[in-house]
């Protein structure tokens, strides 16, 4: 941070000595915002001789007492805004203010214009405040992680758009899953929607790591509702209404309710009725939301018996699928026939291919024991052959009955696919007694299409 340059702490009459020792007089009070009279300065003779251009001498001018006309006082009341523990002032003149911002020329030139020479300026902070001088002196742009949110908002505050788009941009260079709620909270409070878009893009893309982040459970409601609207989060339901929940949690700390199933469903409110639960399966529901306490007794009934009977009676949940689980899905299976099996040894069953349009591969189907119903733990991933980088993992249980069958084991998540990579699915069995399987090393792949008439000739 610049230097606040010289301190003045009086001026003496015209033609008086001073005694030897006597201290000045006091300086102006800094408590009254009343009209003050410029302090007089010792004069720095010929600095303009040394700068060649326009930009150069107001840059020498930026945040220096040097034929200043007003002080901004930032940081009071704050206990150490200023390098000194206190107060934080710092000069600046009216006429390039002025000529930089709407909001500082009728600041001192409109009907209301000020004459005070010290104006407090509590809600801004230092930091962000030189950034906006120091660009209106010599349009350089300095911002950082820790600054880039206060210079947004001074920016906004004093109308200076030519500052407010490079914040953005940085924003933006810098936006990732772990901060896409957070840079989205802002990018709503100060009404940026390129910004705002941007951040629910990364929410869709990477909606797992987003939820997890510190972030998400700091949101307001109306940001938690405006993600759970859409149709193009890319994740089970079950685990977003466990994300939910979370949130309802952090809220009643926030609001100081005790933490009851009851206050929970409250501060969730109008975020409640858009959790998609009929799109999560009857056991996914039985395990989650069925005992969560926030659903009454008639929801949890009603939401069951949509699941076990048809017809399936109206639920008041939507159950519209979520982009990334949109489409038919698919099975691509390697084999037409059974014909044979195959000693299981313990080792990975791995399968590369490519797809020629982009797809979501949402699970395997995998062979079981013919030896009568057996269950298994298995750990399933989606490898990117070329980096060796794992896309997704999933380590979960199947079981079998005993037949030619495949059986389903999912990603928590889709995993997106891209045309004409190499990638590779891989499935580890952990069981006790390593039994025969059928039919040969191999499973089919399930996916969903994510454009129209997408992935029709996918090669395995």
């Amino acid at each position: 941070m610049a230097s606040l340059g010289p301190a003045v702490t009086g001026e003496q009459v015209p033609g008086a000595e001073a005694e030897p020792g006597a201290a000045g007089p006091p300086p102006p009070s800094t408590s009254s915002l009343g009209p003050l009279l410029p302090l007089k300065r010792e004069p720095l003779y010929n600095w303009q001789a040394t700068k060649a251009s326009l930009k150069e001498r107001f840059a020498f001018l930026f945040n220096s007492e040097l034929l200043s006309d007003v002080r901004f006082v930032l940081g009071k009341g704050r206990g150490g805004g200023g390098a000194a523990g206190g107060p934080q002032r710092i000069p600046a003149h009216r006429f390039v203010l002025a000529a930089g911002s709407a909001v500082f020329d009728a600041m001192f030139n409109g009907g209301m214009a000020t004459t005070s020479a010290e104006i407090e300026l509590p809600d801004v902070e230092p930091a962000a405040f030189l950034a906006l001088l120091r660009f209106l002196y010599s349009d350089e742009v300095q911002i950082g992680p820790e600054t880039v949110m206060t210079t947004l908002y001074t920016a906004k505050k004093y109308a200076v758009p030519a500052l407010e788009a490079p914040c953005v941009e940085f924003l933006t260079k810098h936006l990732r899953a772990d901060n896409a709620f957070m840079l989205l909270t802002q990018a709503r409070l100060f009404d940026e929607p390129q910004l705002a878009s941007l951040c629910l893009d990364t929410i869709d893309k990477n909606t797992m790591d987003a939820i997890s982040a510190e972030g998400f459970t700091d949101i307001d409601i109306d940001t938690l509702c405006a993600v759970l609207e859409r149709d193009t989060l890319s994740i089970r339901e079950c685990r977003l209404f466990g994300a939910v929940v979370r949130w309802a949690e952090a809220e009643c700390q926030r609001q100081q309710l005790p933490m009851t199933f009851g206050n929970k469903q409250k501060v969730l409110g109008k975020a409640l009725a858009l959790i998609r639960f009929p799109l999560m399966t009857i056991e996914e529901f039985a395990a989650g939301p069925a005992q969560s306490g926030i659903l009454s007794d008639r929801e949890v009934v009603n939401l069951f018996l949509h699941f076990t009977v048809n017809p399936k009676p109206r639920v008041e949940y939507i159950d519209r699928p979520r982009c990334c689980l949109r489409g038919k899905e698919c099975c691509i299976n390697r084999f037409q026939q059974v014909e044979s099996r195959w000693g299981y040894s313990g080792t990975s069953d791995r399968i590369r291919f490519t797809v020629n349009r982009r797809i979501s591969i949402v699970g395997f189907g995998l062979y079981g024991s013919i030896h009568g119903p057996t269950d298994y733990q298995v750990n399933i991933q989606i490898i990117e052959y070329e980096k060796k980088q794992t896309l997704g993992q999933n380590d979960t249980g199947f079981s079998c009955d005993g037949t030619a069958n495949t059986f389903r084991v999912m990603f928590k998540e889709p995993i997106e696919i891209l045309p004409n990579l190499c990638y590779m699915a891989c499935a580890t069995l952990k069981v006790r007694v390593f039994p025969s399987v059928l039919p040969g090393s191999g499973f089919p792949l399930w996916y969903k299409r994510t454009e129209e008439g997408g992935a029709r000739n996918t090669y395995c």
